[in-house]
């Protein structure tokens, strides 16, 4: 460790957070967007995939499954999606997001591969959970890591795009169900498998790419590795043409610490409680409106539009458009506007448009391509809201537990709000009746209006501020 960096008493002193936040965007700000935000990708394909290939797996010899089937397969993804968040989030800021990135995907690609060959609904459903337990680890490994080495002024609208890159995965999942349940080159029952397989593919190229993403220079501070995190800075700064700082920089004074269950309830319930009450509300209300939703979206087409199996992917497209621009056009104003205003309008705007269509749904106003174009314009504002929630908890918290964090929010919100929405709407969609239907979406609607009044009431203002000065390091020493 350099002199300036030592200290007598254990502390160490650094300017590498300001030196991350005083960089301009460039080349590797883009690699690290691309190659740790696949991870949205991939779980957009995922998802998509299981709710394009819904008729299929109903109509399958070999699995037969039925409605509530369908939608329990998509509780229990989420139920791995949250046991992989918590163990690997609690691993991630104990051995650091480069290693558990690679860790995490690596799961996923065996286990997505392995669903392709599934003989029954039990096996399904269990390669299921395993890919869900690997793209909830990759959430906490990636979002940490992605905030960590963001600037400050580019982090919110950066991490909604990021988040909102779940519908490109969408798209082409949609496209390749579309492709390979035609009829025209598979049969449907090689087609639902082979679909699978788009995501082993992806995932392996995603592999390599990340081998040029170095290891947080923040997550090796906190551990006293100044010398390492000095000289990956001084790298990054290389790579983009920027010259080392020849004015002193804000210098942060730590002193290293472990981080105990202890330690983490003591500052999400007693140092930042109003903060964790947001959280939870946040990731809760968007995981209930979303995933009920979307998992059960073919459902809705096929049984009350009469869309065929083949086709679900083409009202896909539309909607995955829609739910990408959301935040790609509104993330800006997030570092602009303001963090707590941008997140109770879409929030609220997303409540009040799904009462609309619920209203219009239910009584019978609707046909495929009005539904979609409704459901589209209700995303384009959700999609922005869920980003939205991610990028809260994110940044809210000390760095040291900064992946925890993300997970225990991830896995609560989820667990709270998610795994049983598909449930419930599976039910609903299978009952046939319009009207139980939206009533379903009537509560979707009031918790995303909770959302946003929770936005208001216990919203901080994090726009383009250091992530250290959002949330004080536990081991800070002055």
């Amino acid at each position: 460790m350099n002199d300036q960096a030592r200290t007598r008493d254990g502390v160490v002193e650094t300017d590498v957070p300001a030196r991350l936040d005083r960089l301009t965007w460039g080349r590797f700000h883009t690699l690290v967007a691309v190659a740790l935000g696949i991870t949205w990708v991939l779980d957009g394909l995922e998802v998509t995939i299981t709710g394009s290939i819904a008729g299929a797996l109903k109509s399958s010899p070999v699995l037969h499954l039925s409605d509530t089937q369908v939608g329990l397969a998509g509780s229990l993804y989420l139920v791995g999606a949250v046991a992989g968040a918590l163990y690997f989030g609690w691993l991630t800021d104990r051995l650091g997001r480069k290693k558990l990135f690679t860790i995490t995907l690596g799961l996923y690609l065996v286990a997505t591969a392995a669903t392709a060959f599934s003989p029954n609904f039990v096996t399904f459903v269990l390669f299921r959970m395993l890919t869900g337990a690997g793209i909830g680890g990759e959430y906490a490994a990636i979002n940490s890591a992605i905030q960590e080495l963001i600037p400050a002024r580019y982090r919110g609208h950066t991490d909604l795009v990021i988040n909102g890159s779940f519908w490109i995965g969408a798209a082409m999942g949609a496209l390749g169900a579309v492709a390979l349940l035609d009829g025209g080159w598979v049969s449907a029952e090689l087609g639902w498998r082979l679909t699978f397989g788009l995501g082993a593919v992806l995932g392996l190229g995603v592999l390599v790419l990340r081998q040029w993403i170095p290891e947080s220079p923040r997550w090796l501070m906190l551990h006293g590795r100044i010398d390492e995190a000095e000289a990956i800075v001084a790298q990054i700064e290389q790579r983009l043409g920027v010259p080392p700082p020849t004015e002193p920089l804000p210098r942060l004074r730590l002193r290293p610490r472990r981080l105990t269950l202890g330690t983490v309830a003591t500052t999400l319930f007693r140092d930042y409680p109003r903060r964790t009450l947001l959280g939870l509300i946040l990731m809760a209300t968007q995981a209930f409106f979303y995933n009920a939703i979307f998992f059960t979206y073919a459902l809705v087409l096929g049984r009350f539009y009469g869309v065929s199996d083949a086709d679900v992917g083409f009202y896909l497209l539309p909607f995955a458009a829609g739910n990408f621009l959301g935040p790609l056009l509104l993330g800006r104003l997030f570092d602009t506007v303001g963090r707590k205003p941008m997140i109770a309008i879409t929030y609220a705007m997303s409540g009040l448009l799904l009462f609309a269509t619920a209203w219009l749904f239910v009584h019978g106003m609707l046909d495929a391509r009005t539904q979609t174009v409704a459901w589209s314009i209700v995303f384009f504002f959700a999609s922005a809201a869920a980003s939205s929630a991610y990028l809260t908890v994110s940044e809210s918290f000390p760095l040291e537990l900064r992946a925890l964090a993300i997970a225990l929010f991830y896995a609560f919100g989820t667990a709270l709000g998610g795994v049983v929405g598909p449930w419930l709407f599976g039910t609903l969609i299978g009952s046939g009746e319009r009207a139980a239907i939206g009533w379903g979406y009537a509560i979707g609607a009031c918790l995303m209006l909770l959302g946003a009044a929770a936005a208001l009431g216990l919203g901080i203002a994090a726009e383009r501020r250091p992530l250290e000065d959002i949330a004080a390091p536990l081991g800070r020493a002055d």
